[in-house]
């Protein structure tokens, strides 16, 4: 999956950019929220774990749609950093002693698989090139002596 960043952030401001960082970090934590609860979701008696391959989709797709969008590294590895503090707050036990991410086999595969697809994704979006614009830039490290 090759991604086009010809235009990737271009003619937004440091606002608009901003503006769509926050509305995918929300998307991440409405996301991340979701998931654990449906991780104990059964059909009858038989566990149907439909949260995990989610995490794994979500934390792969939202890095790549945050850095099409924005053009920033840092707010392509937002949604994943917020993915991940949300599903450790709800593996923490509560006074009451509920527990949403419980330590079962679907609850340790959720919260590893999540975050290594979420690394991977935003590893490959770190390994990228720098982006055109800024690379042009006197300003950043482009050639200014033309």
């Amino acid at each position: 999956m090759a991604l086009d960043r010809s235009d990737a952030g271009a003619g937004r401001g440091v606002i608009g950019r901003s503006l769509t960082g926050a509305l995918i970090a929300v998307a991440a934590v409405q996301l991340a929220v979701l998931e654990c609860f449906f991780l104990p979701l059964r059909i009858g008696s038989v566990p149907v774990p439909l949260s995990i391959p989610v995490a794994v989709l979500v934390n792969a797709g939202l890095p790549a749609l945050a850095y099409r969008l924005t053009a920033s590294r840092a707010v392509a590895a937002f949604p994943v950093v917020v993915w991940i503090a949300v599903v450790i707050v709800a593996s923490v036990p509560r006074p009451e002693g509920d527990v949403i991410v419980t330590g079962t086999g679907r609850g340790i595969a959720f919260l590893i698989l999540g975050a290594v697809a979420g690394a991977y994704a935003v590893g490959r979006l770190l390994a990228l090139p720098s982006h055109p614009i800024l690379r042009e830039s006197p300003v950043i490290g482009g050639d200014s002596g033309r």
